[in-house]
């Protein structure tokens, strides 16, 4: 698979990464409650080191995970083909799971003591599991092994941490009131399919 790159910088667009982008963002995981909640309490302007923090322990991780992987298609040649590919069944899987998991409680919205701290946020988007998928299905998919690997690498984490950072923003100015409003079971089955579709969809960005 080659993946979309601008004539001059050979920079992924974000289009190209959409259904992962749609998932990371509109997903309620617990680190866009907390960003929620921070919102909440403090506003935008006192928040802004936590979701700073979110988006740089993101591009950490992208990088770290480039670093590894980087190494693994060095030493094994064609092992990234098999993974896009296996990378793309995952994708199916999980979103088949997700389809048919049972339908999500609504989350209390509870106000945060104090914002947290720029570090504290790093390390929290380290500590999660969903952070590190995520950056190793952006390596597997859309950062081709070669002489440029590490300019594309740090290039797509770039633009993922831009591209996601508007919905953060939405998050912490918006975030209580999104949740709020998806209270009803039927509401909550109906993101949940929703992300199942996307999370589904996302498979064929890997076979292509």
């Amino acid at each position: 698979m080659k993946s979309a790159q601008t004539p001059s910088l050979g920079m992924p667009l974000a289009g190209d990464i959409l259904p992962v982008l749609v998932a990371c963002v509109l997903t309620p995981g617990q680190d866009r409650r907390r960003l929620s909640s921070s919102g909440l309490s403090f506003g935008l302007r006192r928040s802004a080191w936590h979701l700073l923090g979110l988006l740089w322990g993101g591009y950490l991780a992208i990088c770290l995970a480039g670093v590894g992987l980087g190494a693994l298609f060095i030493a094994v040649p064609g092992v990234q083909t098999l993974l896009r590919v296996a990378a793309g069944f995952c994708m199916l899987w999980l979103g088949y799971r997700l389809w048919h998991a049972p339908a999500p409680q609504a989350a209390p919205t509870v106000r945060a003591l104090r914002p947290l701290r720029f570090g504290e946020a790093v390390l929290l988007q380290l500590g999660n599991t969903r952070s590190w998928l995520v950056a190793a299905a952006l390596i597997v998919g859309f950062v081709p092994a070669g002489e440029r690997y590490l300019e594309h690498m740090l290039a797509t984490a770039l633009v993922f941490c831009l591209a996601t950072a508007p919905g953060l923003v939405l998050w912490t100015t918006h975030g209580a009131a999104l949740q709020a409003r998806m209270r009803t079971p039927s509401q909550l089955r109906r993101l949940q399919r929703g992300m199942a579709m996307i999370t589904a969809a996302a498979a064929w960005l890997f076979w292509l």
